[in-house]
């Protein structure tokens, strides 16, 4: 039996990482991404309390996932070069402070920088992955990163669904406040159990940040991952933003506990998620992109034609989820191939790309939304595929 000394050993890089470590991270990976998706079922809910338009209620998604591609970007990297368990605990008393202020504010611009600091500070899933791919040992890097992977995608899953009932049953505050406390559980569980990671970066913050682009540019195939699953997650995300509108339509009428019942059919991706972390070398990361792009534009059909039944809603839901996965995890878990030493920056570089796309998506899909409906939401999700499916296609990645 484990003591608490003996779970406090450090690691070491391909020594292995023990179970409970393993699970502590998927755990509060899915718990802490979970902030960024509290508001796709509550957006309804948010424009009618607050007063403001369908365009004003779509920018907090917008915000939310933009100061997420802040953080990843200006906060990841420094896992490589401070002790990631101080980042992760400051992020976790910021989260609080910003939950607690969604709960309360009554202006929509205060709204807006509450979900910006949201997005920004909800970066620790990020951190928590390049430590399952560093430290395990190399027949089991793929399967680790796609358990965590999987807790990520259970907590997307399981916010949707817990903000949509949360939503209609107490309101849409009280799904915040309840979120502050899940961080203040977060906090505590991550000082006891993850232990103190040396850095693996000697120099300065701006010479960290430099090293960004020569990574980019030394690394072709670190630019045709991110970019190609970044399109991907834009137009995965430009249906979550607009789905709650479409929703509230008829023939549907659904108030937010069914559009958060849907992303239960989100269960789906997350099982595919450690299917794919587990054979993406056996079975090929270009094959992977294939079907995950297949899958997509098989979605937006389903949308686009049985978009007024809800067999037609669900269909799409449950290809768009295992598409996603097959295209983010082929990507993800190749990248750390390309520079083991630099993993918090090379996944700063993916992750970035992916959620700058995602950002563009939801803003694209809103403008769509705006001018011409549910049809401009369709023809915009399948274009970003094709997108990404032509980067394929044109490359040997």
């Amino acid at each position: 039996m484990l003591t608490f000394a003996a779970m406090k050993q450090p690691l070491t890089e391909n020594g292995g990482l023990p179970a409970h470590i393993l699970w502590t991270l998927a755990i509060v990976a899915g718990v802490s991404v979970a902030n960024l998706y509290y508001n796709q079922p509550l957006l309804n809910l948010m424009r009618h309390d607050l007063g403001v338009s369908e365009f004003q209620a779509n920018l907090i998604a917008t915000l939310t996932q933009a100061g997420y591609a802040l953080g990843l970007l200006f906060i990841v990297p420094l896992g490589d070069l401070y002790r990631r368990k101080r980042i992760i605990l400051l992020n976790f008393f910021l989260l609080i402070f910003s939950l607690s202020t969604l709960a309360a504010a009554h202006d929509i611009r205060l709204i807006w920088a509450a979900s910006l600091v949201t997005g920004i500070c909800s970066i620790t899933p990020q951190i928590f992955v390049p430590v399952a791919s560093q430290f395990s040992r190399p027949e089991n890097k793929g399967r680790n990163v796609g358990i965590v992977i999987s807790g990520l995608l259970t907590g997307i899953l399981g916010s949707r669904v817990l903000s949509g009932f949360i939503g209609e049953a107490l309101g849409w505050r009280d799904m915040y406040i309840i979120a502050a406390g899940l961080m203040l559980v977060c906090a505590v569980v991550t000082l006891r159990v993850l232990p103190d990671i040396a850095p693996t970066f000697h120099g300065t913050y701006g010479g960290l940040m430099r090293s960004l682009l020569t990574l980019v540019k030394e690394h072709p195939a670190l630019r045709v991952y991110s970019v190609r699953a970044g399109l991907a997650f834009g137009s995965f995300l430009g249906l979550w933003s607009c789905l709650a509108f479409k929703m509230g339509q008829a023939p549907f009428c659904a108030d937010s506990d069914v559009i958060g019942g849907l992303g239960l059919c989100g269960i789906a991706g997350a099982l595919t998620a450690s299917f794919v972390g587990k054979y993406v070398k056996r079975v090929g990361i270009r094959t992977f992109n294939y079907i995950g792009c297949g899958l997509f534009l098989a979605a937006w059909a389903s949308f686009c034609f049985c978009g007024q039944t809800y067999a037609g809603i669900v269909a799409g839901v449950l290809l768009i989820d295992i598409g996603m996965q097959c295209i983010q995890l082929s990507n993800q878990t190749s990248i750390f191939e390309v520079c083991p030493s630099a993993s918090n920056r090379v996944n700063t570089i993916f992750m970035t790309t992916y959620f700058v796309g995602g950002s563009l998506g939801t803003l694209l899909a809103g403008s769509c939304w705006h001018a011409w409906g549910w049809a401009g939401v369709t023809g915009m999700g399948a274009a970003l595929t094709l997108g990404s499916l032509l980067l394929t296609l044109c490359t040997r990645r």
